[in-house]
């Protein structure tokens, strides 16, 4: 029993000196503000009453703390980007400083090939909040569930790989249409080449090819889902839309991007969709690489930057009437896609920008366009356009929580 008691005790003392040291930090360090902590979790807490959507939640706390509103989340300083000015600190002012990502110790290690890859997606889970406590993801299961997962998207990207490798082995130069090079091709070329400094692994391509599927496919379709929910919410935009697409691809079989290039209308619902749902509300953390100040706060070494973009797209303070979608508020402005508004940066901005930015909203156009001009979209069952649900699910990407079902009717051009 002694024995028990002395351990306690050892493990109290511990406990006091680590939270003695935490507060003690924390006086030092001005740092922004933010809701008040327990000890251990910290601010964790308040995510977990804030609702089951983040990003909402953290918009809530941020209209009572700031557009720079810091949080403890564990053992992990958290910073909270709500606003355009504070975006701009992070993502160009100071863009040097952030423009490195934190290591995640499950997800990024298995299933992205050690951060080796581009975008470096993230999942939040809870044990990451305690990076010291490395036994905590073997007893949630978390890593075994990982890895099982990881093996088999494994097998397949090393067979796409390795059948790349033999066709250039036997002299077929390119596997995509036509006989060019595709991605892979090209990575494998420029490996071969030596021109890079930094050597590209075939771990290096699999997390690339990666990227591509996962990120790529999902905001896209997320985009689609979402401009069409608001254009069948509000038809007059699905009539001006539909009707521009119509008038200017009429009597053509295949739209060339050219062709795309000619929806205005079409490009302001694009735009407007991407203000109210960004397909990746949270962007990826950044990691602070030295200690900064912005706004007179201090941003600590090694803490973890998070820009809500959701909140950034719908602040009172840069927009009219932002809980409403209105594609013409962007027919005589000068904002874009490229980062330089930071009120509008639903593919981030600075040297962490989305590498798939044209790439994706080429994909989102011409779908878009294809659907417009085929067919004619309505509600099951005589659902009003009023009655759609617009209430969005959990998760990295911002989906519907219910599933958009329309019926289309062929349209006779």
């Amino acid at each position: 029993m002694e024995i028990y008691k002395f351990f306690n005790y050892v493990a109290l003392v511990f406990l006091f000196i680590f939270l003695l040291l935490r507060k003690w930090k924390s006086q030092k360090l001005k740092l922004p503000p933010g809701p008040w902590k327990l000890p251990f979790i910290g601010s964790l807490h308040h995510l977990a009453l804030s609702g089951p959507i983040p990003h909402h939640g953290l918009t809530n706390l941020a209209k009572r703390y700031g557009p720079l509103m810091y949080l403890q989340l564990g053992e992990v300083d958290m910073v909270v980007i709500s606003s355009p000015r504070m975006a701009k600190e992070v993502l160009k002012t100071h863009d040097l400083v952030f423009a490195t990502r934190p290591k995640h110790m499950t997800y990024s290690d298995i299933v992205h090939y050690g951060s080796t890859d581009v975008v470096f997606s993230r999942y939040v889970n809870v044990v990451d909040f305690f990076p010291k406590w490395k036994f905590l993801h073997d007893l949630g299961g978390s890593r075994s569930r990982l890895l099982k997962v990881h093996s088999k998207v494994d097998q397949i990207l090393e067979y796409v790989v390795n059948e790349h490798k033999q066709s250039r082995a036997n002299g077929k130069m390119g596997n995509g249409e036509y006989g060019s090079e595709d991605l892979i091709d090209v990575m494998l070329r420029v490996r071969e080449s030596g021109e890079l400094q930094v050597p590209i692994s075939d771990d290096n391509i699999k997390a690339i090819i990666l990227d591509m599927f996962s990120a790529g496919s999902e905001t896209t379709s997320t985009t689609i889902n979402w401009a069409f929910s608001e254009m069948i919410k509000h038809p007059i935009v699905l009539a001006k839309a539909q009707a521009e697409v119509r008038q200017s691809l009429k009597g053509k079989k295949d739209f060339q991007q050219i062709d795309l290039d000619e929806l205005k209308y079409l490009k302001l619902v694009i735009k407007e969709t991407l203000r109210m749902h960004p397909p990746v509300p949270l962007f990826v953390p950044r990691e602070c690489m030295e200690e900064t100040k912005i706004d007179g706060y201090v941003i600590p070494l090694k803490g973890r930057v998070l820009v809500n973009a959701w909140a950034i797209g719908r602040d009172p303070e840069s927009w009219d009437d932002p809980e409403n979608f209105l594609p013409e508020r962007f027919e005589n402005s000068h904002v874009d896609f490229l980062g330089n508004h930071h009120q509008f940066i639903p593919f981030s901005s600075g040297r962490r920008m989305c590498p798939g930015m044209l790439f994706g909203l080429a994909n989102v156009g011409q779908l878009l366009a294809q659907l417009l001009y085929h067919f004619d979209w309505k509600l099951p069952n005589g659902q009003s356009h009023q009655s759609l649900d617009m209430t969005e699910s959990p998760g990295v990407s911002a989906t519907r929580k219910e599933d958009l079902i329309l019926i289309p009717a062929p349209y006779d051009s």
